[in-house]
């Protein structure tokens, strides 16, 4: 399907590729009066804008990383400039043309999907952790707020059963579900929703939100979403299930899985992860036991890690790594990263550690209990893991102030690409 596009939009995309220009010819200038020094600026400018935009369309991890890495490219980039008296003039009118690029592009390249209109529901129901995310429900009211839609509100105390509740909420005739909170809790209120096939919006009180970020869902706008079931439209989504528990965004097994059962990991969270890897993947390690088939029929064991998720992940070098370009594709996405063997052809080209492609079912064997981290929360499986994903079942309402789509849905994964679509938004088309 092709959409029109908003003329600031278009304006946004010429002004983009323009820049993109005129970085290009300042970088081959400096290149050419500083030569070999303006290669090495040229180079720790270009690592600073990759990692600035991973983290303008990144989440979590991802974004902290991606902004850490733009701050250390650029603080390379300014000893080096002060230790070999390069031009800094030329230099940082290059950086500022590359930045108001990458705001242009990231303009450009904004969404805001139309949504179906769909009836308020007269009895919605909204549940809320008030110590999630730091305390966000509490910090925006989000009670209050809810109460003054006509929203009943439903606090979840630390001793809650909140599937319990939500069964108890439908019972008493609540005909739309609302959770403000983590993840794991969105998941829980979310397969209730789709049980009774009433309407769903996830509001973002949680730390990460990540499945409100895929949903389309603005994390920074908690009381805005509550709209949602004022005068919000509505689209179909996918949940995925692991052994009949559902799960919005994915399931990790191997080293992350491990690391969260540990005590200690709230706390300290990279340090766990680290000192998990040698106890399963070192010389003495225990290592992993389990198996699946891949695509072509083979049988393999496992290497670092298993994610299984909730549609496909973009990873590695694409843009809007750590996204999910979309959520009701109907397949799960599976990604296998490989453990370090410390061996291999030299003479081949590199290869991603990691392979992945998408199915409607997966299955994980394993001859004991598997440790697994499901939307961030520590669990345990009985094996066999049977995955499956189900297609389409979440009638997800979003406000119509929000996007509507994930950030990643619209941005093409490669340099080239990006070039070629800001191309066809100049034109005024957007596939």
């Amino acid at each position: 399907m092709v959409h029109r596009v908003r003329l600031r939009d278009r304006l946004a995309a010429a002004a983009a590729l323009l820049l993109a220009l005129a970085a290009l010819a300042l970088a081959v200038g400096l290149v050419a009066e500083r030569f070999p020094g303006g290669l090495v600026v040229i180079g720790l400018i270009a690592a600073a804008v990759g990692s600035a935009w991973y983290g303008l369309v990144g989440a979590g991890p991802a974004r902290a990383l991606g902004f850490s890495g733009a701050g250390l490219a650029l603080a390379f980039c300014v000893a080096f400039l002060v230790s070999s008296a390069t031009e800094t003039g030329h230099v940082l009118v290059l950086i500022a043309v590359l930045a108001l690029a990458i705001a242009s592009a990231r303009r450009a390249f904004s969404l805001h999907v139309p949504l179906a209109d769909a009836e308020a529901p007269r009895h919605a129901v909204l549940f809320f952790n008030p110590k999630s995310g730091g305390g966000k429900a509490e910090r925006f009211e989000v009670a209050d707020e809810a109460r003054a839609r006509g929203i009943e509100p439903v606090e979840l105390g630390p001793d809650d059963d909140l599937g319990q509740l939500v069964r108890e909420a439908v019972d008493r005739g609540a005909d739309g579900l609302a959770m403000a909170g983590g993840d794991g809790s969105q998941a829980v209120v979310a397969a209730a929703a789709a049980e009774a096939d009433l309407p769903f919006a996830c509001i973002p009180a949680g730390t990460r939100n990540h499945f409100a970020l895929d949903l389309g869902v603005d994390r920074e706008d908690v009381v805005g979403a509550l709209d949602a079931f004022v005068d919000g439209g509505e689209r179909l989504v996918d949940l995925a299930e692991v052994n009949g528990r559902v799960f919005v965004n994915n399931v990790s097994l191997g080293v992350y899985a491990e690391a969260v059962q540990r005590k200690g990991y709230r706390e300290a969270k990279l340090r766990t992860i680290l000192s998990t890897v040698p106890d399963l993947l070192g010389p003495d390690g225990e290592g992993l036991d389990l198996q699946w088939t891949s695509p072509d029929g083979h049988q393999h064991s496992s290497g670092a890690a298993i994610l299984v998720s909730n549609n496909r992940y973009r990873l590695g070098r694409a843009v809007g790594s750590g996204t999910r370009p979309s959520i009701d594709d109907g397949l799960l996405g599976i990604t296998v990263v490989s453990a370090p063997t410390g061996r291999g052809d030299r003479r081949k080209a590199p290869q991603r550690p990691w392979r992945e492609w998408a199915r409607a079912e997966f299955v994980v064997e394993s001859d004991k209990t598997v440790p697994a981290g499901i939307d961030g929360e520590a669990a345990s499986l009985e094996p066999p893991l049977r995955f499956t994903i189900k297609p389409g079942v979440l009638r997800a309402r979003i406000s119509k102030h929000h996007p509507g789509a994930s950030p990643s849905a619209a941005i093409p994964e490669g340099v080239l690409g990006g070039f070629r679509a800001l191309i066809r938004i100049v034109m005024g088309r957007r596939p």
